[in-house]
């Protein structure tokens, strides 16, 4: 539990840190914007990695009891969750998070401003039902709240770094829906991605088969 906790904080500590200390800014200024995200978002990944490790060998304390249908929940969200991740990140977005540097914001954009987010905080609300004990809700419902804070803290940081009239111009644009190729294809590659997760990254990389429970659901 100590290693959960030392996990968590630092996991914390590490986001909220690097603009509030003006590390972010000469960071930026260094690597560009684009090295700076790539580089946050290796490091968050694997802090993510340490988090979720973490809190599979802390102390199991049930909350509520398992029911088959609480297995359904992510296997029917985390599609979304992909989509919006990968389109996210894969498409210029200079409002919000993306590894794409462009002025101009992609198609998802016209779906919501904030894709990244959305991926995080859906893919921790569906895991919340199917993890019924004291540390998964400690983790994913900390993971959603932490997400749900960024929404107001990107839009002022885009406001910040693009001006009042700019940014209010791309807000009420939103992003380019006459250009959906490339939106396609980011939402191809986040269901591809999800199915290989599904089928065996959840497995190797997080050491639970999402999809074990199937071979005793009632026919």
């Amino acid at each position: 539990m100590i290693e959960f906790a030392a996990a968590l904080v630092v996991f914390l500590l590490a986001h909220a840190s690097p603009a509030r200390l003006g590390l972010k800014e000469r960071l930026v200024a260094r690597m560009g914007r684009r090295g700076y995200l790539v580089g946050y978002s290796l490091v968050s990944l694997a802090l993510l990695a340490w988090l979720i490790d973490a809190a599979r060998r802390a102390p199991h304390l049930p909350l509520w009891d398992p029911a088959p249908w609480q297995a359904w929940v992510p296997l029917v969200a985390m599609p979304v969750a992909f989509v919006l991740l990968v389109a996210g990140l894969a498409q210029p977005n200079p409002l919000s998070i993306s590894l794409r540097a462009g002025d101009e914001p992609g198609a998802i954009v016209a779906v919501t401003r904030h894709p990244v987010l959305w991926g995080f905080l859906v893919w921790a609300l569906a895991h919340i039902p199917s993890n019924g004990d004291l540390v998964s809700l400690v983790l994913f419902g900390g993971m959603a709240v932490f997400a749900a804070v960024g929404f107001p803290i990107l839009d002022r940081r885009a406001r910040t770094r693009l001006g009042e009239a700019r940014w209010r111009v791309l807000v009420e644009r939103g992003g380019p829906r006459t250009e959906r190729g490339g939106l396609a294809l980011a939402a191809f590659a986040g269901l591809m991605l999800y199915a290989w997760f599904l089928l065996r990254g959840h497995a190797l990389l997080i050491g639970v088969d999402p999809v074990a429970w199937l071979a005793w659901w009632p026919r």
